[in-house]
């Protein structure tokens, strides 16, 4: 009750101020389509309707497009290191959308496993664990996930959701004997948070059909490690289309066959006139209280956030980390520089868990497994939350999925992005290719 007040005088404050600036006043933006949210989905989209002579404008808060690819430029070698998406599966649709850019790739590195084990919560090695070979166990799980090969492509669900899906993904391990890969799993789920309480059919979406194939056959990256090229590269395609630091003020869609978005930024309140609404940011009111939400959107939209040691805890089913707390720290290329992957189940301040990780570096210090006595800093920090948005079993089995990807085309407006499917960017492209034609028509 408390947030729907609070999301009612927002929108009201915001009437006021755009009753002061007048239309005629502001700068007046004309589009086939519109794209709120220049992460990997909205940008692949971006540059897809571009390239099919439509015209667009996409609207990003930050200050950069790339969402939740990050990378950081060490100033003294000028050596990069990703520390958000890492690598994209190897698809034609991948490789595509590379060469369009001019984005240079390779196969990727064999992907390391931890030279050490420590138990972070005491700073202490465990030299006792022998971690499990997955093979046979990743075979099974390779099994189970053929049975719904459509998940591969998006939320498509039987009327009759299967059990299987729906149970905590613990019991769906000791039902089919899968305990030896649930450690490759959760290292593939890390944004889950506990993903053993997870409904089965959140892993399957995250650990899927084809990450299993492209552990054999081996992922891409762009070469020189650097993933946001792809950024850099569609910026230029893009050109002015693209307004950064810029966010929704107010949405009508009231209209049949226009809309009009308000948008606020560095150059001041800018009026977007378009055919079309591409949604592609995480779906929660929270982040939609300046739309014109009808009853129906408003009701879906009422969504859950969710050298290198591998910290493993001797007291946890299969050895988890416990959470929240860092799943493990890895060495970069760059001398000195390590980075570190952080869960948890619930939403944090980013100083509580800049503080926790701090905490436990020196943890590590203080026991030896961490040998340098230098004072542990920041020298980026990137927040990926929500990264999982999920909704209880009783809502899948009432047909959620079905209720949300109805909304596709609702009020002219369409949704992208890893609520409607993954967070992965190679198959969020793939479904954001599927709605490319609704979107050009």
């Amino acid at each position: 009750m408390v947030s729907f007040v609070k999301s009612v005088l927002l929108l009201i404050v915001v009437g006021v101020a755009v009753a002061i600036s007048s239309e005629d006043e502001q700068e007046i933006i004309t589009r086939d389509v519109c794209i709120i949210g220049g992460g990997s989905s909205g940008t692949y989209t971006a540059i897809q309707l571009h390239d099919a002579g439509k015209s667009v404008v996409v609207v990003e808060k930050e200050d950069a497009l790339g969402g939740h690819t990050n990378t950081y430029i060490d100033p003294a070698t000028n050596l990069t290191v990703d520390y958000g998406v890492i690598i994209f599966h190897d698809l034609d649709i991948v490789k595509t959308y590379f060469n369009r850019l001019g984005v240079a790739f390779k196969k990727a590195s064999t992907l390391s496993s931890a030279s050490s084990f420590v138990d972070i919560k005491t700073g202490e090695a465990v030299p006792t664990y022998i971690p499990p070979d997955p093979t046979n166990a990743l075979i099974a799980y390779g099994l189970q996930a053929a049975k719904y090969p459509e998940l591969e492509a998006g939320f498509y669900l039987p009327n009759l959701v299967p059990n299987d899906l729906l149970m905590p993904f613990g019991d769906f391990v000791a039902k089919y004997n899968l305990g030896d890969a649930v450690p490759t799993v959760a290292s593939f789920g890390q944004g889950l948070g506990d993903i053993l309480n997870l409904q089965t059919l959140y892993v399957f979406k995250n650990f899927g059909l084809d990450v299993l194939h492209n552990l054999q056959v081996g992922f891409l990256d762009t070469v020189g490690n650097d993933n946001h090229k792809i950024y850099d590269k569609a910026q230029q395609v893009l050109g002015s289309d693209v307004l950064l630091q810029s966010k929704v003020i107010s949405t009508d869609r009231s209209a049949d066959n226009h809309l009009k978005v308000i948008v606020s930024g560095p150059s001041g309140t800018k009026t977007i006139h378009a055919g079309k609404l591409l949604i592609s940011i995480p779906p929660k009111l929270e982040n939609l209280h300046s739309f014109d939400l009808d009853e129906r959107e408003r009701h879906l939209f009422s969504l859950k956030n969710i050298t290198s040691i591998q910290n493993i805890d001797p007291d946890t089913p299969y050895n988890l980390p416990q959470l929240p707390g860092l799943y493990g720290i890895s060495a970069t290329a760059i001398p000195g520089l390590y980075d570190v992957k952080y869960g948890s189940p619930i939403g944090l301040p980013d100083e509580v868990i800049k503080a926790d990780i701090i905490a436990s570096i020196k943890r590590l210090q203080k026991t030896g497994i961490a040998t340098s006595e230098e004072e542990p800093k920041f020298v980026a920090f990137k927040s990926h939350a929500p990264f999982e948005l999920t909704v209880s079993t009783d809502e899948i089995k009432s047909g959620f999925y079905t209720k949300l990807y109805a909304l596709q085309g609702h009020r002219n407006t369409f949704y992208t992005g890893a609520a409607f499917h993954t967070q992965d960017s190679s198959l969020l492209w793939q479904f954001s290719e599927a709605l490319l034609p609704r979107l050009k028509n």
